[in-house]
């Protein structure tokens, strides 16, 4: 069995080792850009054994001008011609895309006839398209970054280009975080959702609802996890991925560990704390990121009630202050 190897050292050296040459030698005179951006775990670096069955092995995306890709046809051609069958033990053949998979191929060995690579010729523009549904970057506006998932925009900031002619690091740069006032309305609707529900840990518990407590918390907690992302300007993934994601996230793992107890608590009473001292380490990186003045909190009661909270709608109001300031209504309703 070939012994694993991660997707994006695989790739990176599948280029510089086979499909370069082959580029210079048929097209010396060709500017373009390669590398692995986009979809797969391989690009975040989250990549294991099981990630090997589809989508996965030796393979790249291959960008090309606006004037070039006229010639996409004949340089896959070239490349089905000229590639191996195999790269350190990988399949660099695939099978043919699976029209009721959603195009998904497969590895598959062979030993003679053309290869059928998993290389993909575009322009950066129908790239961008593709993964968003524009390619004009220089002229998003607030609703296009909240319609965009987050997840293909860290898909596009991760990676690697091994070869960058056509300057394609400097567009996609554009896409580095949200800007200002979206990262803020993110901010401000998080806490919002978690004030809306902050008392129904401990209420659901006391009125004999365990599961409903334990989903509040799992909800809350999710939430929790995303301010952190959004305070540190990371772009979180997609489910599979977020845990692991957070888990790397440089935040404090005082935030980490109460979150977990928070999760994996057997009692009401042990549930409730770990998860407003969550929220309360959370507020205190809230007042650390300078996004408003100082918000003061405290865990105290919850209306005179036994239900600790830290009253989480004081960030949002906060948050939702600049954004008012801003006249973030009418910048909205003023773009499209």
């Amino acid at each position: 069995m070939t012994e694993f190897v991660k997707g994006l050292e695989l790739c990176k050296g599948f280029f510089f080792d086979i499909a370069k040459p082959i580029m210079d030698k048929n097209y010396p005179n060709l500017t373009y850009s390669a590398g692995l951006i986009g979809y797969g775990s391989d690009v975040l670096g989250y990549d294991d054994e099981v990630s090997k069955d589809h989508m996965w092995g030796p393979r790249f995306y291959l960008f090309l001008s606006e004037n070039d890709i006229e010639k996409k046809q004949d340089i896959f051609e070239t490349f089905c011609e000229n590639l191996p069958y195999q790269y350190k033990g990988f399949s660099v053949n695939f099978t043919e895309p699976d029209r009721n998979d959603n195009g998904v191929q497969h590895p598959e060995f062979i030993s003679s006839g053309n290869v059928n690579p998993l290389i993909f010729i575009q322009t950066i523009d129908e790239f961008l398209t593709d993964e968003l549904g524009t390619s004009d970057l220089e002229n998003l506006h607030s609703l296009d970054w909240l319609v965009f998932s987050e997840h293909r925009l860290l898909s596009l900031v991760s990676g690697t280009l091994f070869v960058d002619k056509l300057n394609i690091t400097e567009k996609l740069s554009l896409l580095n975080y949200y800007p200002k006032e979206v990262k803020e309305y993110l901010i401000a609707s998080n806490w919002d959702i978690i004030a809306s529900e902050q008392a129904f840990v401990k209420r659901c518990g006391e009125c004999g609802d365990d599961m409903g407590s334990r989903i509040i918390c799992a909800r809350i907690t999710e939430r929790l996890m995303r301010l952190c992302f959004l305070y540190k300007e990371v772009y979180a993934p997609y489910s599979k991925w977020f845990g692991t994601a957070f888990e790397q996230l440089e935040v404090d793992n005082n935030i980490k560990n109460a979150l977990k107890n928070a999760l994996c608590a057997d009692t009401l009473e042990l549930r409730e704390s770990n998860l407003v001292q969550a929220q309360a380490l959370v507020a205190e990186l809230h007042n650390m990121s300078g996004i408003t003045e100082q918000v003061p909190y405290d865990i105290e009661s919850y209306f005179g009630r036994n239900i600790k909270v830290i009253f989480a709608d004081k960030f949002s109001d906060a948050v939702s202050k600049n954004l008012k300031e801003l006249h973030w209504n009418r910048f909205l309703l003023s773009e499209h």
